[in-house]
């Protein structure tokens, strides 16, 4: 009689996915090179692991570039809405430099265009909150009528891209972030805002205290 073997797969554990996309990052901050026996050195799961979770080390890397956008989009949702738009979409910018501080390794990899994305439209949400702080600011009349949201959500997100790039994975000091008040307070008033409301608003923005500060505050 024949024998039938069926193959049961491994059950996937959300940890051991975490743990691995961990291990990638610190493998890029260290530059090592990370093959399918490179990642899973000293972790305690084998290479399998890597193929029930990823299904091979392309599915790596596309967990990888996602994942930078799932914190991105974590850490937007800590700016809160408040009645000044101005200072909302500043916060929103001071958000996205502090998660290219924060996960220098994750942040490079998320513009790797040669890598797709497991969720294109979860990455998309990360701009479209910009879009959508924009849109605000227009419709409360501190921008002209005529502003594009999606362009002056472009040019927010340049502004603060090209300050990470230099900064969190390029060759400049960290007090290069000054500039990104001046920068912000010059494309917000070239779109119509009052320069001394605007200023009074980046400040406020870019100076918004992390998540744990505001959690420890008193009530």
């Amino acid at each position: 009689m024949a024998c039938t073997v069926q193959l049961v797969a491994r059950p996937k554990d959300p940890a051991v996915r975490t743990q691995l996309i961990e291990r990638a990052a610190a493998m890029l901050r260290a530059r090592e090179p990370i093959t399918l026996r490179s990642l899973v050195a000293g972790t305690g799961v084998s290479t399998m692991a890597v193929y029930t979770h990823f299904e091979g080390m392309d599915g790596l890397w596309q967990a990888l570039r996602q994942e930078g956008f799932t914190r991105l989009g974590a850490r937007f949702a800590t700016v809160a809405e408040t009645p000044d738009p101005i200072r909302d979409l500043t916060a929103l910018c001071a958000a996205y430099l502090d998660h290219a501080l924060t996960h220098p390794d994750l942040y490079r990899v998320m513009f790797d265009a040669s890598v797709d994305l497991e969720d294109l439209p979860a990455a998309d949400a990360t701009l479209e909150q910009l879009v959508q702080a924009a849109r605000r600011c227009r419709d409360a009349g501190r921008f002209r009528a005529d502003v594009v949201p999606l362009d002056l959500a472009i040019q927010s997100w340049t502004i603060g891209h090209g300050l990470a790039s230099l900064v969190a994975t390029g060759p400049l000091p960290p007090e290069t972030l000054d500039h990104g008040p001046f920068l912000l307070h010059a494309l917000f008033t070239a779109c119509g805002d009052d320069p001394h409301g605007c200023r009074v608003s980046v400040e406020q923005g870019w100076r918004r205290p992390a998540p744990d500060d505001e959690r420890s505050r008193p009530a």
